[in-house]
This record gives C-alpha cells, sequence and structure tokens, in this order.
C-alpha cells in the first residue's frame, strides 16, 4: 500500500511538473528559434519582444477576472498576440529596415505589460489573489500536477508540431524578402503563421509556469553552439536545449534552499549576462 501510495504521489505530482518543464521549456527554446530566425536578430526572444510579459499580463487578467484553466489559457493568449503585434506595429515604424528596431519595441511592449500587470494587482485581493499572482509572475512549477498540464501542453505540443512542418519556410524567411518569394514563399502570411504558432506555444507554457525569463533567448544559442547546419535539427536541438534548461531550473528551485524558489531566479542568472554580451558583441560587429 505505500508503495502504490508513493507511484500515485509521483505519478500525480512529480511526473506532471517533470513533463512540464521539459515540454515547456521545449516550447520555448523552439519559439525563441523562430522569433530569432524571422526577425533575423540574435536578440529575439519571447522576453525582449514583450510575448512574455503581454501573456502575464492576458494569463492575470484571466485569473481575475475567469475561472477555469483553459480560459486562463485564452488570455495568455490573447495577451501574447496583442504584444506581438503591438511590437510589430512599433517596428513597421521604423522604414530603414534595422534588425534592434523589433528589440526597441518589444522593449516598450513589455513596460507596457508591466503596466498593465501593476494595475492587475491593485485590482487583486490582497488575502486570496494578490500572493498567488505574485509568485505566478516570477515562475514556478510548484503547483502544476499532470490534469493541470494536460490541456496547455497538448495545445503547445500541436503549436510546435506546426512549427517543425514550417521549418522549411521559416528558414527561408530569414533570407531578403524578395528572394524569399522568388523562391515561392508568401511571405506575409508565411510570417504571420509561424510567429502565431510560436506565440500561442509561448502563452500555453506561461498560462502553466508563469513568466520563466530568458529560456526562450539561451536555447537557440546554445542550439547553434552544438550545430554548424540550419536544417531542422537546428530547431530540435533548441527545443532540447530549453527543455534541459528549465528542467535543470526546476530541479534547483527545489533544492536550493529550504523554501521552494522561483525558477526564474535561476534562468535570469545564465540568460541576463548572456544578453549584456549579445548585445556588447552586436555594438562592437556594427
Amino acid at each position: 500500500a505505500g508503495e502504490e501510495m508513493q507511484l500515485r504521489v509521483f505519478w500525480t505530482l512529480r511526473a506532471g511538473r517533470t513533463a512540464a518543464a521539459a515540454a515547456g521549456g521545449f516550447a520555448l527554446g523552439a519559439a525563441g528559434f523562430v522569433y530569432q530566425t524571422v526577425f533575423r536578430n540574435p536578440l529575439a526572444s519571447p522576453d525582449v519582444i514583450g510575448v512574455s510579459s503581454g501573456a502575464s499580463a492576458g494569463a492575470a487578467a484571466g485569473i481575475l477576472f475567469l475561472s477555469g484553466a483553459g480560459a486562463v489559457t485564452a488570455a495568455s493568449f490573447a495577451g501574447a498576440a496583442a504584444a506581438l503585434g503591438l511590437s510589430l506595429a512599433l517596428a513597421a515604424l521604423d522604414r530603414s529596415g534595422r534588425q534592434g528596431t523589433v528589440v526597441l519595441a518589444g522593449i516598450a511592449v513589455h513596460a507596457l505589460a508591466q503596466t498593465a500587470l501593476m494595475w492587475l494587482k491593485l485590482t487583486a485581493d490582497p488575502e486570496r489573489e494578490l500572493a498567488s499572482i505574485e509568485y505566478w509572475i516570477m515562475g514556478s512549477l510548484a503547483d502544476v500536477t499532470s490534469r493541470a498540464a494536460a490541456g496547455p501542453l497538448a495545445l503547445g505540443a500541436v503549436c510546435v508540431g506546426a512549427l517543425f512542418l514550417l521549418h522549411r519556410q521559416t528558414v527561408l524567411l530569414s533570407a531578403e524578402e524578395g528572394e524569399a518569394r522568388m523562391l515561392g514563399v508568401p511571405v506575409g502570411q508565411m510570417r504571420l503563421a509561424v510567429l502565431l504558432a510560436a506565440t500561442l506555444a509561448v502563452a500555453c507554457v506561461v498560462s502553466l509556469t508563469g513568466l520563466v525569463s530568458f529560456v526562450g533567448l539561451l536555447a537557440p544559442h546554445a542550439a547553434r553552439l552544438l550545430t554548424r547546419r540550419s536544417g531542422p535539427g537546428v530547431l530540435l536541438l533548441s527545443g532540447l536545449a530549453g527543455g534541459v534548461l528549465l528542467t535543470g531550473a526546476d530541479i534547483l528551485a527545489r533544492s536550493a534552499a529550504a523554501a521552494e524558489l522561483p525558477v526564474s531566479i535561476f534562468t535570469s542568472l545564465l540568460g541576463a549576462p548572456f544578453l549584456v554580451w549579445l548585445a556588447v558583441r552586436g555594438r562592437g560587429a556594427a
């Protein structure tokens, strides 16, 4: 009976949490690869262009005003899509075509999303809702179970599958627009399709784990260090690297202190210095 209870606890708590960390990290890594490829910018990631913050604001609104895990996922996607659309609209105002424009637009969108989050926290019940939203925003898999993870992970898997199916077209989008059109790629429709699939994948993860920083930035660069090819292997390695990063961060979050820590503490310890290094290297190259 004791062993049966231990197995039940493992499959209910540990297995669901580990699967969520691995699959969520995979989705973030794959989405990061898509953003960096489509925008032709090594700094582009769900965090930097404001998508993760928009998803967080949407999910927080879902927690406060809606009911049900599906509603939170939908609200998270709405926030992420709005953030992506606003970043693209702001970047389109700059006709120079500079690669850094979308990053600057994303920083502005991130600030707007943080403002929305602050307003939502002010409206939250301090005793029942505020503490959970605060901890959720920092990123945690503490409350993830197999049942809670099933829906978002299944939807996220569909989105990641779509990214693999559209991988060839995604890589062609990294070329000049005229060249991509000559190769038969419907640039506008394809860019919208892959960005929406990547954004929905990010929203699924954020609705489940909260805001996890820098996995989508780090994973594609780690993949490129492991292989020089530009085939589907880079997308796969980006996902695998993201899964390893988030799973490792979750293990540290559980074991580094007596009380469980947010996973973003550990991903940010890696990601923030790396982001600075990328920015400095890019300025030096320019």
